[in-house]
């Protein structure tokens, strides 16, 4: 039997005590709950785009393409069954338990789900309480800072069958989050007692948008005897919000339709994988197809505060795509670009541009999140975590990553469970670590891999985090499980072009110097404008003067330089191709210029820092060693 994995958000749902419902007035009780599934949940279900593979009597089990589809539509139906059992016997209420999970699954020949994506959904729902939806920390990650709605956090449980505890949590449907100020003020704490999580899942009042014919609706429900309000609330859009508007096709040719919804589609899915992104989804955003709308009236409607809308040309022989990002508060453009391709293999180019757009945008988007936050008088966790972002997108010099890491410590000072901002300071320590730059190197690795081990721990599908880890499995001599993780950051997302990189340079410890090419200008494909482009061209370089060709090494360490003069590793294996090939005067000079950048460089810390045992690539090496000996850098 033919079967695949991938990667889920699973909602898992069942009816409160429906044995006893059905034991006390069978036929009332199925006639109701057919038509909830008629009129209410499979119209909630189809609108978030979720697919129901299984039901089970009085349940569920429904696969999304988001989480945030999936929580979105779980709060939907049990806000409208609040609604629905008002004036009801509380014997006679139909009442959901609600569990969502992200994580792996099996899907068979037949559409139906398996694997422990769906067991956990499965089993969530079963420590959920009456009315209330229950997450994983996967899950959770997905939509913490994309729904205005109150959490509980219920700790660390441990599930029927399901071998390792997960932390989970509790949306509190029927209470909305708490302001800036008021969360400073009194910190939601994890509930410590059955008693405490009901009350608290018990309490307030529920403001939830949804997106329902293009126009927002604010879905007010509150505790019994309390009128219930209509009236529609302006919600500050989340960070990162977007919407891909459909691309409009300017050829002459109506047929080619395809192709620029082709675009728009795929733009969606590979935007949809930016670290922090929310992205409305491909239904909603093609209602706007053929319509011209004012951009604040977009934004209004959909909640979001950026918008990427473009035009597709084919002439002759040749394809143009022209993009735009537009702010949605103001309606003024933030970026625009221009892809003009020869037309080929149309669907590959089709990906080359999606691939290449998606890159750009999420560092525009980074950019302009970073201004936002520059205006904010009392910033919090991720407004400071876009801040240091900015930092490392300006190019990795000291003094850069000096400002990022002030941020980033600063977002986990105020958020100390931001998976963001402490990626963001794990980032800054592999930095240190592959620049040569610290003294116990091994100690150094065990540390940051001990983070990292526990991130993912929390969060398997965090791309980022299966890259930090490639990186510290690299620098720590294993470079073969380096690879795999650097594979699986590639699958939860195509478009992660220092994954690419790293996996070139993997192969360079493995001893294959000569697969480092390939892997290095594909990322560069991917990802042109990067911050970590110039260390992408400087392990081409490396690998190119690993195999002796050293004139070709001196090339690509010099176009690593134009892209960030300030990489201090760069000049020293420049100076050492220079001095193989007897260019000494430019080879000392080279030198001088790296120590200048970081003048606690030895060649001592060099040679303690071998990324690998294999004999190949420490044969290899030791051309380099040579030629920085020959150029001047100290032994230390």
């Amino acid at each position: 039997m033919s079967k695949s994995r991938r990667l889920a958000a699973i909602l898992a749902a069942d009816v409160v005590g429906f044995s006893r419902m059905t034991g006390a007035d069978e036929d009332r009780t199925l006639a109701r709950l057919r038509a909830l599934r008629s009129d209410l949940i499979d119209p909630t279900v189809a609108v978030h785009n979720g697919r129901v593979f299984k039901r089970t009597g009085d349940g569920a089990l429904i696969e999304f393409r988001s989480v945030v589809d999936a929580v979105r539509c779980a709060v939907e139906v049990q806000n409208a069954m609040v609604e629905r059992n008002a004036g009801v016997p509380a014997e006679r209420r139909i009442e959901f338990r609600i569990g969502v999970h992200l994580g792996d699954v099996v899907e068979e020949t037949d559409g139906d789900l398996m694997g422990d994506g769906v067991n956990i959904a499965a089993r969530l729902e079963g420590v959920a309480q009456p009315g209330a939806i229950c997450l994983s920390e996967d899950a959770f990650r997905q939509v913490r800072s994309r729904l205005d709605l109150t959490v509980s956090d219920l700790g660390t449980i441990t599930l029927k069958n399901i071998a390792e505890p997960i932390r989970a949590y509790s949306l509190q449907v029927g209470a909305p989050a708490p302001t800036k100020a008021a969360a400073e003020a009194k910190p939601n704490k994890p509930a410590t007692t059955q008693r405490s999580r009901l009350a608290l899942l018990g309490a307030g009042i529920v403001a939830l948008f949804v997106i329902a014919g293009g126009v927002w609706h604010f879905l007010g429900v509150n505790r019994p005897g309390v009128a219930v309000s209509n009236e529609p609330t302006r919600i500050e859009p989340p960070h990162l919000s977007i919407v891909v508007l459909p691309f409009v096709n300017l050829s002459n040719d109506p047929a080619q339709d395809y192709f620029a919804d082709g675009v728009t589609e795929n733009l969606t899915t590979d935007i949809s994988r930016i670290r922090g992104s929310f992205v409305i989804a491909r239904a909603s955003a093609f209602s706007f197809k053929g319509r011209t709308a004012d951009p604040r009236e977009i934004g209004k409607a959909l909640g979001v505060r950026y918008a990427l809308e473009g035009s597709v040309q084919r002439d002759q022989n040749r394809i143009r795509v022209n993009a735009q990002l537009i702010d949605l508060t103001t309606g003024g453009q933030l970026w625009a670009e221009r892809f003009e391709k020869p037309l080929a293999d149309l669907f590959a180019m089709q990906d080359e541009v999606v691939a290449a757009l998606a890159s750009q945008l999420g560092a525009e988007l980074i950019t302009d999140e970073a201004r936002r936050a520059e205006r904010e008088t009392n910033p919090d966790s991720m407004d400071l975590y876009f801040q240091g972002m900015a930092w490392l997108n300006k190019g990795l010099t000291a003094e850069y990553k000096k400002r990022a890491r002030g941020f980033f410590e600063r977002a986990l000072a105020l958020d100390p469970q931001n998976p963001e901002a402490f990626l963001g300071v794990a980032y800054l320590d592999v930095q240190d670590i592959a620049g040569y730059g610290v003294d116990d190197r091994v100690a150094a690795l065990s540390a940051v891999e001990a983070k990292l081990s526990k991130a993912l721990s929390l969060s398997p599908s965090n791309a980022w985090a299966h890259y930090l880890m490639c990186r510290v499995l690299v620098n720590s001599k294993r470079a073969v499980q380096g690879i795999a993780e650097c594979e699986r950051a590639l699958t939860l997302n195509p478009n992660l072009a220092a994954a690419q990189a790293m996996i070139g340079f993997a192969e360079l410890a493995n001893g294959h110097a000569e697969k480092t090419e390939s892997h290095e200008l594909e990322a560069m494909r991917i990802s042109p404008r990067d911050a970590e482009a110039n260390a992408w061209l400087g392990y081409l370089a490396e690998s190119k003067q690993f195999l002796g060709f050293d004139e070709d090494a001196v090339t690509w360490n010099r176009r690593s330089l134009e892209i960030n003069v300030n990489r201090p590793v760069t000049y020293f294996y420049l100076a050492s191709a220079l001095a193989q090939i007897g260019r000494l005067d430019e080879a000392l000079s080279a030198a001088r210029a790296g120590l200048s950048l970081d003048p606690k460089f030895t060649l001592r810390r060099y040679r303690a820092g071998a990324q690998s045992d294999n004999p190949i690539f420490l044969k290899q090496r030791e051309r380099v060693i040579e030629g920085m000996e020959k150029a001047g850098i100290p032994e230390g």
